[in-house]
């Protein structure tokens, strides 16, 4: 009996110790030597390898699975960050387009309500009212409960009223809809949070300039609602948004992920959360993102109406050439993410302030008639932007607000590491405001003077604010200090 014990004994230990030297030379890990079992020689890469003890063979297979454990968990915790980055811009592309509808679908309602150029500014920009409003307590509550949830609860919630507007008839029926509509645009600071958070400090700028390029579903709209006013009239946009809007909603849940890590916790109280809005920082922050991102978002809304006007054209021409507008104003927010990250922040909204002082300057100018006498007689000149001339300066003005709105927020990730989305809520606020009121102040400056090109002597006044504040808000010291951090990173 003792000899059949003493046998399976003997046979169950080199049994154990083939598998282990089958598992070291099956995994390979790089600067780890293939180990053998004293007095025994095994296959070492090809050669015969000298002969080690069995406990050393046994601590370099602890060292080996430890090593295989964190590869493992490395590769699975890139996966879920691009998984988190992708589907959170999937959500913020479609939560965009929605916010940005009426935009488009207000033009045929401005016809059958019979609205003025005010009436319709106000239309337009109802959405953004309460996306802006909300982004404050949505961000915190990203803060503490994660933006998992916080995204994919504001997503549901907007699906009902989006399809009631196709039953609206009267103009106070859509300006009702419209506010719970606006819920939408919230998601950015639920989304800026959320996707920092799985990203190191050095990949932050970029990380959220990918999520922002959901800026792009000002675009995706301007493309997408006027062929659905052309196959079956503006009532079918509200039908289909809603059914993109829920689908979008589930695909965002199963691909996203949670991390309790990131959340803030309970033991920080709203009120700590708010003592951010007394810094001078988050109130400078707040101008410049109102001109890149509000300015970004009043454009948006008007420009499709802007070539109806100016130029005379349908309404798919018009919604085509705005979009060559919104769409690099969206996308390439990436490459503001890449260029915050790599040249400072400072450095680099301070260049995109002057590529907007002069596209606004050159935009500003309206179609002008002179008559100059000379001594041969009177000479007539036409001084104006040709349609091709003007969407190729909107253009330029878009990659600047791409740019622009990722710079801005890379300064918030640097300075607020610990309430990225208090502060970015709080900013957030200023940039969609800032959208709100730019489409109502067009329309009243184009009913006051007659002149469409009113709206961008509006902006040129609000670039030439930001440069001031800019050139005595940082000190040299101060940009040296940046300079000196990406030298070190």
């Amino acid at each position: 009996m003792r000899l059949a014990v003493w046998c399976l004994s003997c046979l169950a230990t080199r049994l154990a110790r083939t598998a282990s030297l089958l598992f070291v030379r099956a995994s390979q890990p790089k600067g780890v030597a293939r180990l053998v079992r004293k007095n025994r020689r095994v296959w070492l890469s090809g050669q015969w390898a000298g002969r080690v003890s069995a406990r050393k063979l046994k601590v370099n297979l602890s060292c080996i699975a430890r090593k295989g454990e964190a590869m493992a968990s490395e590769l699975k915790n890139r996966t879920r960050q691009w998984s988190v980055l992708a589907s959170s811009t999937l959500a913020f592309t479609v939560c965009f387009m929605v916010w940005m509808m009426l935009g488009v679908v207000g033009i045929p309602l401005k016809q059958q309500l019979g609205l003025n150029e005010t009436e319709f500014g106000v239309l337009a920009a109802m959405p953004v009212l309460t996306g802006s409003l909300v982004r404050v307590p949505l961000g915190i509550w990203t803060d503490r409960f994660g933006g998992r949830i916080v995204f994919f609860v504001l997503m549901l919630i907007t699906v009902l009223p989006i399809y009631l507007m196709e039953y609206a008839t009267a103009y106070w029926h859509f300006l009702v809809i419209g506010l719970f509509i606006g819920l939408a645009g919230g998601s950015f600071s639920v989304g800026t949070p959320y996707v920092a958070r799985w990203f190191r400090k050095d990949q932050q700028g970029l990380a959220m300039g990918v999520f922002g390029a959901g800026n792009s579903g000002a675009a995706v709209n301007k493309f997408a609602a006027p062929a659905l006013i052309a196959a079956g009239g503006w009532t079918l946009v509200p039908q289909v948004y809603a059914g993109v809007m829920l689908v979008t909603a589930m695909l965002f849940w199963l691909c996203s992920a949670h991390d309790p890590k990131h959340a803030v916790g309970k033991s920080v109280r709203f009120a700590d959360q708010l003592k951010v809005m007394a810094d001078r920082r988050v109130w400078r922050y707040s101008q410049y993102y109102s001109v890149v991102f509000g300015g970004y978002v009043g454009l948006a809304l008007w420009m499709t109406k802007y070539y109806v006007g100016e130029y005379g054209f349908d309404i798919k021409l018009a919604a085509f050439l705005a979009a060559c507008f919104s769409l690099p104003g969206g996308v390439l927010r990436a490459l503001g993410g890449w260029m915050s990250d790599k040249f400072g922040a400072y450095q680099t909204t301070w260049w995109v302030m002057w590529v907007l002082w002069v596209c606004f300057f050159l935009l500003s100018y309206p179609q002008t008639a002179l008559v100059i006498q000379t001594v041969n007689g009177p000479l007539s000149l036409h001084i104006g932007l040709s349609p091709w001339m003007f969407t190729t300066v909107m253009a330029v003005a878009g990659v600047a607000m791409a740019v622009g709105k990722a710079s801005v927020f890379k300064f918030i990730s640097d300075d607020f590491t610990d309430n990225i989305g208090a502060v970015s809520g709080v900013v957030g606020l200023a940039g969609g405001l800032g959208g709100f009121i730019l489409p109502i102040m067009f329309g009243a400056l184009l009913d006051l003077t007659g002149v469409r090109t009113s709206c961008f002597m509006l902006l040129y006044g609000t670039v030439c604010v930001s440069l001031v504040w800019m050139h005595y808000s940082f000190t040299p010291a101060q940009r040296q200090r940046e300079a000196q951090a990406l030298r070190t990173a």
